[in-house]
């Protein structure tokens, strides 16, 4: 996908004078209007086009007119979206059979990060940091354990600072769906408190959709104690 016609309306709608209004489909013929949107920031990911084959698509992300949110695209230290995906994303990767596919990692990592950024207000869900550079965008299901739409999934991601995000990675900890804290028996309470960690850590922040991840996060989590 390219910023051409529809797809560069829709980014330049506020500097041109445009509005973008939001329809949800009912049923044949019919459309329900849900509310007027106006456009904040923009990145690619990978995705699959009619026919099912792999591409880079651009992800659009808009706010409800005279909507608040928390979001500073600024804080992300990138160019502004031009350039086209190959041409962006193929700086300093390595010239070999391997490229493409870092390219579109690089892709789908961007917009996924963003979301889960702009989700979690540009802090870590546990401790409240917010230095974007150090923060995680994880998965709570692992990539390769999800499907297509759960590795794109907003409600599958959580921002982290790099020690919670390698404890969580290994399931050396996990969440309760109420945001407590578990800590892993196979290390010892003193280890944990070493790094920080004093096991009455709780997330605030988890919504509906999040248990349908953690779920499965905590059976990772004591297979893994059972295992050791």
């Amino acid at each position: 996908m390219k910023f051409t016609r529809g797809n560069l309306a829709l980014k330049d709608h506020l500097k041109n004078g445009k509005r973008v209004f939001l329809f949800e489909s009912e049923s044949k013929g019919l459309v329900r209007f849900k509310s007027e949107l106006e456009f904040y920031d923009v990145d690619y990911f990978e995705t699959k086009d009619t026919s099912g084959t792999n591409r880079i698509g651009i992800k659009f992300f808009f706010q409800r007119k005279g909507a608040f949110l928390p979001i500073q695209p600024s804080l992300f230290h990138q160019p502004l979206l031009l350039a086209e995906p190959p041409v962006l994303y193929e700086i300093n990767l390595p010239i070999s059979t391997e490229r493409i596919g870092l390219v579109t990692s690089r892709v789908g990592q961007g917009a996924y990060r963003k979301r889960i950024v702009y989700r979690w207000e540009y802090k870590c869900a546990v401790t409240g940091f917010n230095n974007l550079n150090i923060l995680i965008a994880s998965h709570i299901v692992p990539w390769s354990d999800s499907n297509d739409n759960e590795r794109l999934d907003v409600n599958n991601g959580i921002l982290l600072s790099p020690t919670y995000d390698a404890l969580f990675d290994q399931h050396l900890i996990s969440f309760e769906n109420n945001g407590k804290i578990i800590l892993s028996d196979t290390i010892e309470s003193q280890a944990y408190q070493k790094i920080g960690l004093t096991g009455k850590e709780k997330i605030l922040k988890f919504n509906s959709l999040n248990p349908n991840y953690l779920d499965r996060h905590r059976l990772q989590f004591n297979n893994l104690k059972t295992s050791l």
